[in-house]
C-alpha cells in the first residue's frame, strides 16, 4: 500500500511536460528524479542538484513508482485542470 501523504506530493498538469507527473507543481518530473536515482545518483546530490526539492520529495517519486507497478490506487496523485 502507498502513503497517500507522500502522492500528494505529486502533481499532474496537462500543460506541463504533457501531463507527465512533476512534483509539487515544480517543473521536475518524477521521471527525472527516478532516472538520477537508477543512474546511482545519490538522493543528497539530487537535493543539492535541486534546492528546491525536499527528501519527502524523492521519496513521494519512488512511492509513485511503486504505485504504478503495484497498480495502486493514484487517487492521492493532485490532477490539475488545464
Amino acid at each position: 500500500m502507498t502513503d497517500p501523504t507522500l502522492l500528494k506530493r505529486i502533481t499532474v498538469r496537462p500543460e506541463v511536460f504533457g501531463g507527465k507527473p512533476i512534483i509539487r507543481d515544480m517543473r521536475i518530473s518524477v521521471e527525472l528524479i527516478l532516472s538520477l536515482l537508477a543512474q546511482g545518483v545519490t538522493p543528497e546530490a539530487i537535493l543539492d542538484d535541486y534546492p528546491d526539492l525536499e527528501p519527502d520529495d524523492i521519496r513521494a517519486c519512488i512511492a509513485y513508482a511503486h504505485a504504478v507497478i503495484a497498480r495502486d490506487t493514484l487517487d492521492a496523485v493532485v490532477v490539475a485542470a488545464p
